[in-house]
């Protein structure tokens, strides 16, 4: 008996040992494994491109970029630290003829602030591409000059070059970015038969979204051709001062086409016009309407209407030239077309071919109000430049 309980012993013994051994060779769970349990880390989704859409009326442009795209690297001892303080001078030079003077060197200018020479920090004489803000007057004194504002603006552009960016800007009452700085020259015309005939004119407004909002974030050469009769009557944001100082700090070139609409106004005063709503039945089916805009629905203002009188023209006269000799730019009369067309021909050419020059000014106190005078010893020669600048605020660097 007792033999049998030592073997029944031994028995439990050895299946207990086996047990505790076979517990001991079961393999641990893999990293594969572990890992398929874990929560995945997050696929990254992929950023949409930049998009921009415009309202279908022709109004306001918005762009819409959500890129994030991480800046590379860069080895701090080869980060160039620029100063932003550089005063930068587009400089135009011609014969008395008023052709490009070409071939001249930083050595040939001298460049004076409150008649003290400076220091030439920065020249460049190479043809660049450029680009322009075309500003186009659709308010209703300009009805009778609409078609000839389009037609000039599609002329500028067949002066471009493949490099060379438009964008077109047109305002009544309100203001209507048409198409933001392209080359595509179908989207350029696009833009111009865009527009049309309206109430109100917000030329300061106009100019100050152009000047502040969009030219004043491109670099590069860049120019604005302002269409218009040079009349406000309905900016509430921007006067002409806030305009004509804002200019001279944009290191821009301005040339306004000049229509005049006097007579036109006094006219439509005298006489106003309305749009007759026809009887039924009366105009054949598909009749066009024999204007190249649609215009308003009713008539114009009174003899005491805001904009209409001789002071208020010879006034939209001064800023239009001051806008032209505050920059460096040029006002042009819109005469006739054909004499439009030679005048986007020089400056198209001279918006490439201008030289630009830059000083650090020593006194740079902000708010300043300084004069810029830039001359050449050369003989026979014009120089334009820019007559001064204001010293930026701490903020608006």
């Amino acid at each position: 008996m007792k033999k049998v309980a030592v073997l029944f012993s031994l028995a439990l013994i050895c299946l207990c040992f086996e047990m505790n051994f076979g517990q001991a060779r079961k393999p641990a769970p893999s990293d594969a494994v572990k890992k398929a349990n874990q929560r995945p880390a997050p696929t990254p989704t992929p950023t949409p491109p930049a998009t921009e859409t415009s309202s279908t009326n022709g109004g306001a442009v918005s762009q819409n970029s959500t890129g994030t795209d991480e800046p590379a690297e860069t080895d701090d001892s080869e980060v160039i630290t620029v100063d932003t303080d550089l005063v930068s001078i587009p400089v135009k030079v011609v014969d008395r003829d008023g052709r490009f003077i070409g071939g001249l060197t930083k050595e040939d200018f001298k460049v004076f602030e409150d008649g003290v020479e400076q220091e030439v920090a920065y020249f460049s004489n190479e043809q660049q591409p450029f680009t322009v803000a075309l500003v186009l007057d659709m308010s209703y004194s300009a009805k009778f000059k609409a078609e000839e504002i389009q037609k000039a603006a599609l002329a500028f552009i067949n002066q471009l070059r493949p490099s060379d960016r438009v964008m077109v800007v047109s305002f009544d009452q309100d203001v209507y970015i048409q198409c933001g700085p392209t080359n595509d020259r179908k989207v350029l015309q696009e833009a111009i038969r865009r527009t049309k005939i309206s109430f109100g004119t917000s030329l300061y407004d106009a100019m100050d979204l152009v000047i502040n909002q969009k030219l004043k974030k491109i670099s590069g050469r860049k120019a604005i051709v302002l269409f218009s009769d040079g009349v406000d009557t309905s900016s509430t944001k921007s006067n002409d001062t806030f305009n004509l100082n804002d200019a001279m700090e944009l290191d821009a070139l301005i040339y306004p086409i000049e229509y005049d609409t006097y007579k036109e106004v006094q006219e439509m005063i005298n006489k106003p016009v309305t749009q007759q709503i026809p009887l039924p039945g009366t105009i054949p089916p598909q009749q066009k309407s024999p204007l190249p805009f649609p215009l308003p629905t009713s008539g114009i203002g009174t003899a005491d209407a805001k904009g209409t009188t001789a002071e208020e023209y010879r006034k939209a006269d001064e800023y239009l030239n001051e806008m032209a000799n505050r920059t460096g730019g040029r006002l042009y009369k819109a005469s006739t077309l054909d004499n439009l067309a030679n005048a986007f021909s020089f400056i198209a050419t001279e918006l490439r071919a201008y030289y630009s020059l830059g000083f650090y000014p020593k006194n740079s106190n902000p708010g300043m109000k300084h004069k810029i005078k830039v001359r050449t010893e050369r003989k026979g020669i014009i120089v334009k430049a820019r007559d001064g600048y204001t010293t930026k605020k701490k903020a608006e660097k």
